[in-house]
């Protein structure tokens, strides 16, 4: 299927890490819409890193973007008001396509810690500044890779991984714990949250799928009927390309998700 590329930045003059891509099919028959963050750590990655995928989507009749985010930024309060405003321009961009508005969000890793916020939680709540164009309008659903539930140090945590946490949330934990609970997504799972598909890898060695699964479990108590599912043999953000049948696999279930259709 044809489709056309366009990139758009939210500010004049530029600003690096503040843009996003858009591919369109040239017969849109999804009316879902699929906005994808990326991961690498909050410090690293890109959101051309999904273009083979997106491509993927759009032969399936899917409007897909992905964006950026300011990987020099003090903390993921400003990240997340940059996939806040990307987001928020996708909407303008839908408005002016005269598209529904039913959009689902993707992330994984860091980009799942940003995605899941913007899915679970309200603009500003979690203390993010933020400048939108739009009344907001909420993802209708999401789909997250490893994702990281809580922000909070435990006792396995490896050193690189709480060193990582602490430079994104701009402090320690002994210093400002407030931060790290203002940044967690467990504090955000309640009754108002759309239903969810978490995608978690057998070889996870970051981000604990069991606490993916524990929320939900408490959607479910909600009567939200949230998706959890293990791919055998995979690692960490193993979803960024189609090669292999575990990536073949989870992008089928995607689809079948946002279908409504099971998830085998």
């Amino acid at each position: 299927m044809r489709y056309k590329i366009t990139t758009h930045y939210l500010d004049h003059p530029l600003k690096v890490g503040r843009v996003f891509d858009v591919f369109e099919p040239e017969t849109v028959t999804k009316d879902v819409a699929l906005f994808i963050v990326h991961g690498g750590g909050w410090r690293a990655g890109t959101r051309t890193l999904f273009h083979e995928i997106m491509e993927a989507f759009c032969e399936r009749g899917y409007i897909v973007a992905s964006t950026d985010y300011r990987l020099y930024a003090p903390d993921a309060f400003c990240q997340l008001a940059d996939v806040r405003a990307a987001y928020d321009r996708f909407v303008s961009l839908l408005k002016e396509k005269q598209r529904p508005l039913k959009i689902a969000v993707y992330g994984e890793s860091a980009g799942a810690h940003l995605a899941s916020l913007t899915v679970f939680a309200l603009p500003g709540e979690c203390g993010e500044q933020n400048e939108l164009l739009n009344e907001w309008v909420r993802p209708v659903t999401g789909v997250f890779q490893a994702t990281p539930v809580s922000l909070l140090p435990y006792e396995s945590m490896m050193i690189s991984t709480k060193n990582m946490i602490a430079s994104i949330v701009g402090a320690s934990y002994e210093k400002d714990s407030e931060r790290y609970e203002r940044l967690s997504l467990c504090n955000y799972v309640r009754k108002d949250n759309p239903p969810v598909f978490f995608m978690e890898a057998e070889r996870e060695n970051m981000f604990m799928p069991d606490k993916t699964y524990e929320i939900v479990k408490k959607h479910r108590v909600m009567g939200i009927n949230s998706q959890w599912k293990i791919y055998k043999d995979m690692e960490h953000g193993f979803f960024y390309e189609l090669k292999r049948n575990a990536q073949k696999e989870a992008f089928e279930d995607i689809c079948n998700y946002l279908d409504g259709k099971p998830i085998k």
